[in-house]
């Protein structure tokens, strides 16, 4: 068991609230939770969206739902929160949702929608890097 918890994304454990309403959970995160090792924590419901959700993708510096509403202040939101409980809870490490406009590390979608992937981080992520926290997707765990 880690010394600190990690900090995970919700809809990996499991958690009801992923942009599509699915539930798709990722079986090591499950287990990290189940351990006490890892805190879930969804940046996107945290700072107000709904579940399910339009889904939104970087444009630039901005984030675009596919029907072209601007979702940037409401990603940024909870950037700062999932911020502000990695301080809480001590953690040093992330295990985010791959791709995601929010937790994405090292590739997104490019703000298209057709599915045309780009080097970045989702916003999430880079506030968590630019903070010294390491973070890494459910794929570096998989394999």
């Amino acid at each position: 068991m880690p010394d600190t918890p990690i900090l995970v994304s919700a809809c990996l454990a499991g958690i009801h609230c992923r942009y599509n309403g699915e539930v798709e959970p990722f079986e090591p995160v499950v287990d990290l939770v189940r351990r006490g090792c890892a805190v879930p924590f969804c940046p996107e419901v945290f700072g107000g969206l709904p579940t399910p959700r339009v889904p939104c993708e970087i444009l630039g510096d901005r984030v675009i739902d596919a029907d072209g509403a601007d979702r940037t202040a409401e990603f940024r939101r909870g950037a700062e929160e999932g911020l502000r409980l990695v301080k809480l809870m001590g953690c040093r490490q992330a295990v985010l949702k791959a791709r995601s406009p929010s937790c994405g590390s090292g590739e997104v979608f490019d703000g298209t929608f057709t599915a045309t992937r780009v080097a970045g981080d989702g916003l999430f992520a880079q506030l968590l890097k630019a903070h010294g926290i390491i973070v890494r997707t459910e794929e570096d765990l998989d394999g």
